[in-house]
């Protein structure tokens, strides 16, 4: 981006670096040094530049992981998908990005599941929905905006978790989870079209009812 700072650019051009080198150095400066030694940055503007909690590192990752997604899915091949295909496809390049650093992204997964960490994940999971949601063309402003954030983070937190664990061909079983988590957001999000088509639900009228109950 060209309103990122030295240091942006410098974090940037590591984090994945860093998130492969966090596979034998831990989500500590060690993964820092050898990622840069292996881009081919100087140590100390890399450490500089890089968070020095693990927590930071990890969110560092997160976002290069974001950023690589959106780099490898431009709007013109996401254009040519329905949008089925495109959160597919999106989910499943995350997985593709982060398959070097697969033992990384699970201890990454432990440390944001840590209590003081958990505003930290949160954001990280509605930042990434969001970015979903946008690649592949949703411009809703309503509730629907959100509904479909926490379904899919939903959809992805899971499959995220199946991954780790998927030891089969090619990641088939992997793939058939996250087809089933698909179709059922594609039906609930079929649901909510049927039932913004009928009469609209009164919470008022909901309430009043209960407060006085017809005899």
């Amino acid at each position: 981006m060209e309103d990122e700072s030295p240091l942006e650019r410098i974090r940037a051009a590591l984090a994945l670096a860093v998130g492969d080198n966090a596979v034998f150095d831990g989500w500590r400066r060690a993964a820092v040094d050898s990622a840069a030694t292996q881009v081919g940055i100087d140590r100390d503007q890399a450490r500089l530049a890089f968070p020095k909690d693990q927590s930071g590192m990890v969110d560092a990752y997160i976002q290069a992981v974001d950023r690589e997604m959106e780099r490898r899915l431009p709007p013109d091949r996401l254009a040519a998908m329905k949008i089925r295909d495109r959160i597919r496809a999106l989910v499943w390049t995350r997985l593709e990005i982060m398959s070097p650093a697969r033992e990384a992204v699970r201890s990454a997964l432990a440390i944001l599941a840590m209590p003081q960490n958990a505003p930290l994940a949160l954001r990280t999971g509605w930042r990434s929905a969001d970015l979903m949601w946008r690649l592949a063309g949703d411009t809703a402003t309503d509730y629907n905006h959100y509904t479909k954030r926490l379904t899919l983070g939903a959809v992805y937190a899971s499959t995220l978790l199946a991954w780790l664990d998927d030891d089969s061909e090619g990641w088939a079983d992997t793939g058939a989870f996250l087809d089933r988590r698909i179709d059922n957001v594609m039906q609930f999000e079929k649901w909510k079209a049927q039932w913004r088509g009928r009469e609209h639900f009164s919470v008022s009228r909901f309430l009043g009812r209960l407060r006085y109950p017809p005899k």
